[in-house]
């Protein structure tokens, strides 16, 4: 019969703390200066802030902070995001934990990451606060060149290499998108994100693939009438929206 063993708390080591950093990355689009209408220069951008403590002060870093006793790793993320940019994203997701020792001047400090897809709109919103002295959106290849804090470069090429992959995989375009767009604009999100993708049969193969089927409808009027937009375009190009369809894709078919 096994008996029930006491064992003193001190005899396991904690971490001092267990902050979230969050990634946040957006899209910016700059209209073109021509006469002939088309698509704006979009660019993949990152969110950073500028420190104001120690330690790191002063240099660029991913928003976050240390978790409260009463709250779950998601709900830090949140509220950290709120409270040093006053932006809360729709889309947050977990990417890792990262606790390689030396990362922190503080201690041994186990950080959950996460990453945060922000549609440009919503960046008239942010505002510095809490650690942060200054919001900065950089391109993400200038990001990935500045010594961040921590381990946040890591953290930051880890944080692409998601998104890249989900972009091709997942629906998460939706998130850079308005709702309704055309294949156009959807087709140079991508592309933004992932450059190298090339898909010459993009808007057949996205419609009409079986396994794909039902990931977009047409926008249709009050009236039950085709709606179209020629914002980008001399003619007017058929206007989709994501339906809440999520496909199983598999690897070997």
């Amino acid at each position: 019969m096994n008996r029930a063993t006491t064992v003193a708390p001190g005899k396991y080591r904690t971490p001092d703390g267990a902050p979230a950093d969050i990634v946040i990355f957006t899209i910016t689009s700059t209209e073109r200066k021509s006469k002939k209408k088309s698509l704006p220069r979009r660019e993949l951008k990152v969110l950073l802030i500028r420190r104001k403590n120690w330690p790191f002060e002063g240099q660029w870093a991913l928003p976050g902070g240390f978790s409260e006793p009463a709250e779950s790793m998601y709900e830090c993320a949140k509220r950290e995001l709120r409270e040093e940019t006053g932006i809360v994203p729709q889309h947050l997701e977990y990417l890792n934990v990262y606790s390689r020792l030396g990362r922190d001047p503080r201690g041994w400090m186990i950080s959950h990451a996460f990453v945060a897809l922000l549609n440009e709109a919503h960046l008239a919103y942010r505002s510095a606060g809490d650690d942060a002295s200054e919001l900065g959106l950089f391109s993400v290849e200038e990001a990935l060149k500045l010594p961040l804090a921590f381990d946040h470069n890591e953290i930051l090429k880890d944080a692409l290499d998601r998104v890249r992959q989900k972009m091709l995989t997942t629906t998460i375009a939706k998130e850079l998108l308005p709702e309704q767009f055309t294949m156009s604009e959807l087709y140079h999100v991508i592309v933004t994100v992932v450059p190298e993708f090339e898909e010459k049969n993009f808007i057949r193969k996205i419609t009409s693939t079986q396994s794909r089927k039902g990931i977009l409808e047409e926008v249709r009027d009050h009236y039950g009438q085709l709606k179209g937009s020629n914002r980008y375009s001399q003619r007017t190009a058929q206007l989709y929206r994501f339906t809440d369809y999520q496909p199983q894709l598999s690897i070997y078919s």
